[in-house]
């Protein structure tokens, strides 16, 4: 199962994505900017910490 939102901040293009592996669930969360074809990405094990890496990339 995955869950993506996108939003757009300063031309950076922020994803948060729900998998699901091995009846565990983990969360990657991901900024990219398209113009330079760059993009970090952070896994977490814990949804709220995902969350909140998720809106301080929006900001």
């Amino acid at each position: 199962m995955k869950r993506i939102t996108k939003n757009h901040s300063e031309n950076w293009e922020v994803s948060i994505i729900e998998l699901r592996e091995n009846g565990s669930l983990k969360y990657k969360v991901t900024r990219h900017l398209p113009k330079f074809s760059v993009a970090e990405t952070k896994m977490f094990n814990n949804k709220e910490k995902a969350k909140k890496q998720f809106e301080e990339w929006l900001q």
